[in-house]
């Protein structure tokens, strides 16, 4: 089945462009000039992955985030003109799973786009259920539940939770971290790995602030809650 990405940009000559090279690369292409009209797009459409453009007029980019990612967990890559961190930083915290700066070469998007389709269609492996208390992950569903709860994470995020969790105790640098994602297609930076643990910590911490699961080791990076093991 062909994979169907939505690209959304308030400029008719980026949506043309991005459609030609996509759907010359094999893709089912979709297209909105701002973020209101994308979330009637996604709704009905369902795409596999959302180019997403931040200043939009009507509803911009970080309100479509702000909005889509209580519906649903599409991977979403940021484009953005401005090559500022807080931008970046700030699309991440709202649930987005890379993001790449204006301009760029079309290799380096669909490498990018490769990248978080092969995070997101990676066939899972039937395990055991990782357990902690009432925090339970299963990867052959590749889900969450906290206290009987779904927890709706991003790709990212689950992965770094089962990476975190089958390893109770052991302290993952940033560095690991990032290798340990590059095997299921991980392209981010060190600095984002902080941002999708604090995501992460939102969804799963009752007290995000003095979090029971994934501790901070100050100066060197995470780790699991040694009292906590695999079921």
């Amino acid at each position: 089945m062909t994979d169907t990405i939505l690209v959304v940009d308030d400029k008719a000559n980026v949506r043309m462009l991005l459609q030609e090279h996509l759907t010359e690369q094999g893709y089912r292409v979709l297209s909105a000039d701002n973020g209101r009209n994308a979330l009637y797009t996604a709704r009905h459409q369902k795409p596999n992955l959302i180019l997403l453009d931040i200043m939009m007029p009507e509803m911009d980019g970080y309100q479509f985030l702000a909005q889509y990612r209580r519906e649903s967990n599409v991977p979403v890559i940021i484009i953005t003109a401005k090559d500022e961190e807080t931008d970046a930083v700030l699309g991440l915290e709202l649930g987005a799973d890379d993001y790449i700066i204006k301009p760029f070469r079309m290799r380096e998007l669909m490498a990018r786009i490769r990248a978080v389709m092969r995070r997101t269609d990676q066939d899972i492996p039937i395990q055991k259920m990782l357990r902690s208390g009432d925090l339970t992950l299963d990867k052959h569903t590749h889900t969450v539940t906290r206290a009987g709860n779904l927890v709706h994470l991003t790709p990212i995020e689950f992965d770094l939770l089962e990476i975190v969790m089958s390893s109770p105790g052991q302290v993952f640098t940033r560095e690991s971290l990032m290798e340990r994602l590059s095997d299921s297609g991980f392209a981010g930076y060190e600095r984002t790995i902080n941002v999708h643990v604090r995501n992460l910590r939102a969804k799963i911490e009752i007290d995000p602030a003095n979090p029971e699961f994934i501790e901070t080791i100050f100066g060197v990076g995470y780790r699991f809650h040694k009292e906590s093991l695999p079921e």
